[in-house]
């Protein structure tokens, strides 16, 4: 007999599937530590070093080809052959119950106990489960922290990954009132009357996400306001144009799967949003179809009566996940690769807009397919350079190193180590269930995205400034995702703390921000809502296009730059207002220099015709007005966001004759377009990619 000494982070503790201890509500950024005591060396009766045996896999009754075969808590996995027999070399060593452990796609992960091999070869009996999808299931409560003491909570068990579910974008994905607002055409930071008719809105009863009823600000085009023939809220009493937002905001509502209204989301999909219970009833993606559950993601709820059932509803559990080695009977675990390949998040962050009921058709010169698109995140990872190669869960579900199995065994007695509470995992194995973006600056997920890289050359009483700005560690284009993010990168010169004036280069565009601006023509000191202390920028429009290597359709040689739709614009120069006449007459601290477009700007959000270059999907509605929600969009007026490794060097002149003036680049991510934020009194969030001075 060989003896082992291993020490263990177990939790001794002496109950079984039964209250464990809850944790405090916690971040999940910075993770407070829980109490792990070191038990001391665990002592294994190993037996025989090594032992061999031989498996025969059946299912239902017969002998089944390729199914995966391993001992629980290994690596090795071994395919059974056309008898369906595999023949094993056991470990003695592994911590737990010693078991052999079968996975097929068509059944529940089956188990063998090593004392009950006493055959050889031994069979291991596996049972297909029922295939169609139960709609009359109710979809479990996930539990949150510091309520999940029922076992019948996700939670309960799985403590680390429900905190971090709780407190990430997926759970939030219904309940997020700027989502709830795109989809009715409101304001929820409008929250009374006298706010709501002040911005120019509407203040009216209408339904509310529940469904209840309440008073709420219509102001704005929404997914459902902006039907045909919709007068005042009446659009929102009976929707037929719900744009399917709740396929992937709502999903885990109960009954009939796809195509609901996100004001019918239940108190719990709307509260828990893409939740366990829902991810983990996915049982097939299939790409070619559209996006959400219903059509992509293809949900199978368990419908099968037994004995061992989690909940009351009296049904085998089932669920699909990425192990195949996790045989407890409480689980009803199957396994599936799109939890490991980013098919599955492939399900949402794939979405092409198809013409419907309240959906405009997208400029057919165009888009000949009538598809416009919108979020081609996974596209982006596939087309790039760590396509197939560095998954989703890379980058946005890090490895966890406090937790010693996605069960959180340390919760668990010792001797429930296998079946019940798992094996232990090779540390890191377990993933991170919080979806970092650029929601969670703190992650620094962000910092990682880009690189600017910067030099300057004197050209006379002019310097000259080159900044290259790098997608450097993004799988996936930069921004991605919702259209209405947007990456700005903003150039300064300076000498000591005296800022120098731009009189060339690129600048960052209209969309950008600006509380109003005029063109060539106009009276440019005729500023009615001008205050002391504006500025005005002001711009020269040379004519043509600037051509890019963009995204999609934008790549290329697909399209000529001018379809491409950025037109050049340059810096002239900017004036301080300095006294504000009754009749908006505006004076300023030097003349106003001579240009084709000038912008009013007040605050530090207002960045247009300033020295920059903007990325962004930009989309376009009907009536021309850019940066609009996609539910409103007819075409793309451009897209030169950054694929992985892709880069743009901007150019950008300045007049000084400081001897050593110093160059600052910054860039920065925003969540939203500075004319749809404004309109709605959404804040608008920037966070700090990177910045670099030279």
């Amino acid at each position: 007999m060989r003896r082992f000494a291993i020490t263990a982070l177990l939790l001794n503790t002496s109950c079984s599937c039964q209250t464990l201890p809850q944790p405090a509500d916690a971040g999940f950024i910075s993770r407070p530590p829980r109490p792990r005591p070191d038990v001391g060396p665990l002592v294994v009766d190993a037996g025989p070093l090594l032992a061999r045996i031989q498996v025969q896999v059946l299912l239902d009754g017969l002998p089944v080809e390729g199914a995966v075969v391993l001992q629980g808590g290994t690596e090795l996995h071994l395919l059974s052959d056309a008898q369906g027999m595999v023949e094993l070399q056991l470990d003695p060593s592994v911590i737990g119950d010693k078991t052999v452990v079968a996975s097929h796609p068509e059944a529940r992960t089956g188990l063998l106990h090593w004392h009950d091999a006493r055959d050889n070869p031994s069979q291991l009996h596996l049972t297909r489960f029922d295939s169609s999808d139960n709609a009359d299931y109710r979809f479990q409560d996930p539990g949150q922290p510091g309520r999940r003491a029922s076992t019948r909570q996700c939670g309960h068990c799985h403590v680390n990954i429900n905190d971090d579910w709780y407190a990430s974008p997926h759970r939030q994905s219904a309940s997020n009132p700027i989502v709830q607002d795109q989809y009715a055409g409101t304001s929820s930071a409008l929250s009374d009357e006298s706010e709501c008719l002040a911005a120019g809105g509407r203040w009216l009863e209408a339904r509310s996400p529940g469904p209840a009823r309440a008073m709420r600000c219509f102001i704005g085009d929404g997914q459902l306001s902006a039907q045909p023939d919709c007068v005042d809220a009446t659009c929102l009493e009976n929707p037929t144009g719900t744009g399917k937002c709740a396929d992937c905001h709502a999903p885990a509502m109960d009954g009939i799967i796809g195509g609901r209204d996100l004001l019918d989301a239940p108190a719990r999909a709307l509260r828990f949003g893409v939740s366990c219970d829902l991810c983990h009833r996915v049982s097939e993606v299939v790409p070619e179809a559209a996006a959400g559950v219903g059509n992509r993601l293809r949900l199978m709820r368990p419908s099968e009566e037994g004995d061992v059932t989690l909940g009351a509803d009296g049904l085998l559990p089932l669920t699909f996940g990425p192990s195949h080695d996790s045989p407890n009977v409480r689980m009803g675990s199957v396994q599936r690769d799109h939890f490991q390949n980013g098919q599955l998040c492939m399900g949402c962050h794939q979405y092409e807009q198809r013409a419907g009921s309240g959906i405009p058709a997208p400029d057919p010169q165009r888009w000949p397919d009538g598809k416009l698109p919108v979020h081609s995140t996974y596209q982006e990872w596939k087309d790039g350079v760590f396509g197939d190669k560095v998954g989703c869960n890379a980058c946005h579900m890090p490895p966890d190193a406090d937790v010693l199995n996605a069960a959180d065994h340390q919760l668990f007695p010792e001797s429930e180590t296998g079946v019940v509470a798992g094996w232990l995992r090779p540390p890191g194995s377990v993933r991170r269930h919080t979806w970092f973006g650029p929601r969670q600056p703190e992650s620094g997920l962000l910092e990682l995205a880009a690189s600017l890289f910067i030099s300057k050359r004197r050209d006379g009483d002019t310097w000259l400034v080159e900044v290259r700005t790098v997608n450097s560690g993004c799988g996936h284009a930069l921004p991605t995702g919702e259209p209405q993010r947007q990456v700005l990168l903003q150039v300064s010169l300076r000498c000591g703390d005296e800022a120098q004036e731009a009189i060339g280069g690129e600048v960052l565009p209209a969309w950008a921000g600006a509380l109003a601006n005029q063109e060539t023509g106009s009276d440019w000191r005729n500023w009615p809502s001008a205050e002391v202390g504006d500025h005005l920028v002001v711009t020269g429009l040379p004519g043509g296009y600037r051509d890019y290597e963009g995204i999609g359709a934008f790549a290329g040689d697909n399209w000529n730059a001018q379809a491409k739709g950025i037109a050049l614009e340059e810096a002239r120069g900017k004036v301080r207002i300095t006294a504000v006449e009754p009749d908006g007459r505006v004076e300023t601290d030097a003349p106003i220099p001579s240009g084709d477009r000038v912008y009013l700007l007040r605050g530090e959000q207002d960045l247009a015709g300033l020295p920059g270059v903007g990325f962004a999907r930009v989309m376009v509605n009907a009536a021309g007005d850019v940066g609009v929600h996609h539910s409103q969009a007819v075409d793309l007026l451009s897209d030169n966001r950054l694929m992985p490794q892709a880069s743009w060097t901007s150019n950008h002149r300045f007049r000084s004759s400081c001897e050593q003036p110093i160059a600052h680049a910054r860039l920065i991510h925003r969540n939203l377009f500075y004319a749809a934020a404004r309109a709605k009194s959404w804040p608008i969030t920037e966070s700090l990619i990177t910045e670099v001075e030279r």
